[in-house]
């Protein structure tokens, strides 16, 4: 009888550090982190120069500063002045694609701000804090920011599909759940508007 009730706690107590450490905590290393940041985790590990323990514990920081972000609300006011912006800046880069870039680089930078992301002034600090909750977006911004940065140097085309990427973020951060399908982007596609 006292055999078996060591058993049974013996096999509690191993229950119960499995579901600590690897159920409550969530992904922590590894292939977690790589399928937690999918194309971020390719990129992080590229910029360490193929070094992935570098990279893991990069983005294991990354996880550790923001992971714990609570997003705040925005009203439908705000949501709906967002939206109106973002259909300006999309016109506006028909005529004026540099100029398209710079505004939805602000717009992005506004509109996560307001959603509760880190609001300094280092574009890779918001976009480290962006990567955590939205890592299948966060390239786009990247994109638009780089190429805003650019200059002349960036094409036409690779601007609009810069600008195209960045739109799934700006769904993300306008929803309160999953990205809303609903958007417009046929002023962008190809052979429209764009030379």
């Amino acid at each position: 009888m006292t055999t078996a009730i060591i058993i049974i706690v013996a096999v509690l107590v191993v229950a119960a550090a499995v579901y600590f450490f690897v159920i409550r905590r969530g992904p922590v290393g590894g292939r977690s982190l790589q399928s937690r940041f999918g194309p971020e985790y390719d990129r992080v590990v590229a910029r360490h120069g193929g070094d992935t323990k570098a990279a893991e514990q990069e983005l294991g920081e990354r996880v550790k500063l923001h992971g714990d972000l609570e997003k705040r609300p925005l009203t439908e006011a705000a949501r709906a002045e967002y939206t109106a912006r973002w259909a300006r800046t999309q016109e506006q880069f028909v005529d004026s694609p540099q100029q398209a870039l710079h505004e939805a680089d602000a717009l992005l930078a506004d509109l996560s701000r307001d959603r509760g992301f880190p609001a300094g002034e280092s574009f890779e600090e918001r976009a480290d804090a962006l990567s955590v909750h939205h890592p299948r977006h966060i390239d786009g911004y990247r994109r638009v920011h780089t190429a805003r940065s650019d200059g002349t140097g960036t094409g036409t085309e690779e601007m609009r599909e810069a600008f195209v990427d960045a739109r799934n973020l700006f769904d993300a951060l306008l929803a309160d759940g999953p990205a809303p399908r609903r958007h417009d982007n046929r002023q962008l596609t190809k052979g429209q508007g764009t030379s």
